[in-house]
């Protein structure tokens, strides 16, 4: 077959593509992905796809939403093997476009049947290099990201092409998705037809450890959870109170809802990386294995699933218009991230402690924790907010080592929070108490419920949309704030909340439960580094601190502490020695062992919030709104 291939391959004539006529067929795509070796790294996918005679362009998906940016895998991808009544038929990739291959349909052909395969390695905790796929699947769960293992033909907007859908499960394992299924059996389910934005936009969850918890809500909302081992996708009761308890504060803030029914797709597993992607009417959660059981897990956590919820409203129903694509060839455009991000990131953190999965007091830890880190990032001193969100496509993909030196990462989350802080203190302040962010949200996302659309708005739009809920110079706010170079993190919002940005030798909660989660000892605010649990490995040294000044480099080994080996015991004891004047560190770098003396006497430092004197508005944003 190979030879065969490569030889039609080597004979296809080069194609000029234009747009493709119309279609005509009775039956819609297919798709048949074949997750029965997901957990060895092996997805197949059979499809059969409408087509005419002559020249066509198959597509595999680029730029994916969620991820704003080229996230396709198509570094992970073996095939497209294709066929026509049965025949070998050879393609030609696009010298300019990988993600697209050319083909010259047969005479007389009006359906192609292609074999894809997606193909990933174990690697602990789903490392992503470049472009390609982080792990999906473990020996008792997988996720199925449609996208992956499907092609589409060039010329149709992808909400306009329909999909049948189909997947083959290992025998015994149960799955949950927000795609309505037609028919069940024990090797898997057939899904009813749908638009192929519906269906990239319903990841589907399968495992042997299944669990799924009714939350209330109208239309219903579900929470799914599947994890590796059975007792870690139970969780209390009370925690489950606090997801319906989410549900209910989330449609009491937004005051409609854009869903027909709602499933949070929670997979629980330390194979497999922390993540979290939005859909219309689910969302992709993952995280750590005991994060029902381990309670500074919990706290990590408590945001996730309230993000991935909001953004069925912010980024979903309303989305930004150059996030708003017909297809997943056309370039994002994320001038708007910072509010489809940014927002998102404040309500996220609003929402958990309305519902109780936050206390008011983590709340608080939380945004410390996210303004000091904020507060060390010196790439503003070139780069603005807005060229961040701008540059979101290569941003995701830097090398988190040098974070908080001159590049930023995808910190136009925390930072556009933290504005956004600003502007519901600023309408809570100019409205005398009487409206707040909340009004907006109402606003803005709100309107009559109904099933999953898309309004996309501009700038413009927006600020036309704060206006009407308290006039102000939005504008001008938005402008400065997004083209500011120099200074620190924004803290005008938590200081008229009633906070200040403090440093203490206690260790708030959730710099505690960040550290659990992250395996490592966080040092940024005293030395100037983070030291992973295992190795020892350095990382993101911060510009101008002891470390910095020292000349260290991320990537080293860190080996010993004034002479005596490290752990994490032995820093605590020797930072605390606060007459001592330098701490001398041995590391390994290059295979060569380097001493550094760095000069440091303030002991161990934390962010805090302390309480600047004015009322706590803080206290007031994070009160619950449901009715009793």
């Amino acid at each position: 077959m190979r030879s065969l291939v490569l030889a039609c391959v080597l004979s296809l004539p080069a194609v000029v593509v234009a747009a493709a006529p119309s279609i005509e067929t009775g039956a819609a795509d297919t798709v048949v992905v074949d997750a029965r070796e997901a957990s060895r790294g092996v997805l197949r996918s059979h499809l059969s796809l409408a087509v005419h005679p002559g020249a066509i362009t198959l597509l595999y998906p680029k730029w994916l939403p969620g991820r704003h940016s080229p996230a396709g895998p198509i570094t992970s991808l073996a095939g497209p093997v294709i066929a026509a009544n049965g025949q070998p038929l050879g393609f030609r990739r696009d010298a300019v476009e990988p993600y697209a291959f050319e083909v010259v349909v047969p005479r007389g052909v009006t359906r192609l049947e292609i074999d894809l395969e997606v193909l990933t390695a174990i690697a602990p905790d789903g490392v992503v290099q470049g472009l390609e796929s982080p792990r999906y699947a473990t020996e008792s769960l997988a996720i199925v990201e449609w996208n992956q293992a499907l092609l589409y033909v060039a010329g149709t907007p992808t909400d306009a092409l329909r999909y049948a859908a189909s997947v083959q499960l290992p025998v015994g394992w149960s799955y949950a998705t927000a795609l309505e299924t037609a028919t069940q059996s024990a090797g898997g389910a057939v899904f009813a037809t749908t638009s192929l934005t519906t269906l990239v936009d319903s990841t589907l969850i399968a495992g042997r450890y299944l669990h799924r918890y009714p939350l209330g809500g109208t239309p219903a909302v579900e929470l799914d959870v599947l994890a590796d081992r059975a007792t870690s996708s139970v969780p209390t009761e009370g925690l489950l109170q606090h997801y319906r308890d989410l549900v209910s504060e989330a449609t009491v803030l937004f005051g409609a809802t854009h869903y027909r029914n709602y499933r949070f797709l929670w997979t629980l597993s330390d194979q497999i990386m922390e993540d979290g992607i939005e859909h219309h009417e689910s969302s992709d959660d993952r995280s750590p294995l005991r994060s029902l059981q381990d309670d500074d897990l919990r706290r990590v956590q408590a945001s996730l699933l309230p993000h991935e919820y909001v953004h069925s409203w912010n980024g979903k129903f309303r989305r930004p218009v150059g996030l708003a694509t017909p297809d997943y060839q056309t370039p994002m455009k994320g001038e708007l991230l910072w509010v489809y991000e940014g927002l998102t990131e404040y309500l996220g953190n609003v929402l958990a402690v309305r519902s109780g999965l936050l206390t008011v007091d983590e709340f608080r830890d939380e945004l410390a924790r996210l303004a000091a880190q904020m507060d060390l990032h010196h790439g503003r001193d070139w780069r603005s907010l807005e060229d961040s969100v701008a540059a979101a496509p290569l941003l995701y993909y830097q090398d988190k080592n040098w974070a908080a030196r001159l590049r930023r990462q995808d910190d136009f989350y925390q930072e556009s929070a933290l504005l956004w802080l600003e502007a519901d203190t600023l309408i809570r302040r100019l409205s005398g108490g009487v409206r707040s962010l909340d009004e907006f949200c109402a606003h803005f996302y709100g309107g009559v419920s109904g099933v999953a659309k898309v309004i996309p708005y501009d700038f413009d739009g927006l600020v036309t949309a704060l206006n009407d809920v308290q006039p102000y110079d939005w504008r001008k706010f938005w402008r400065e704030r997004l083209t500011r170079l120099g200074g620190g993190a924004p803290m005008t919002g938590l200081e008229s909340a009633g906070w200040s940005l403090a440093y203490s030798a206690v260790p708030s909660s959730m710099h505690v439960a960040h550290e659990h989660d992250d395996h490592a000892l966080n040092l940024q605010y005293s030395l100037g580094f983070q030291i992973a649990e295992e190795g020892g490995t350095i990382s993101d040294i911060v510009p101008g601190s002891p470390a910095d000044l020292a000349k260290m480099a991320p990537g080293s080994h860190l080996i010993a502490v004034n002479g005596h080996r490290y752990n994490a015991a032995t820093m605590a004891d020797t930072l605390a020695d606060t007459a001592a004047s330098t701490v001398e560190v041995l590391v390994e770098k290059d295979d060569e062992y380097v001493r550094y003396e760095l000069r440091y006497n303030g002991g161990m430092r934390y962010p805090n919030l302390q309480a600047n004197g004015d009322a706590d508005l803080l206290r007031r944003i994070a009160a619950p709104r449901r009715g009793p």
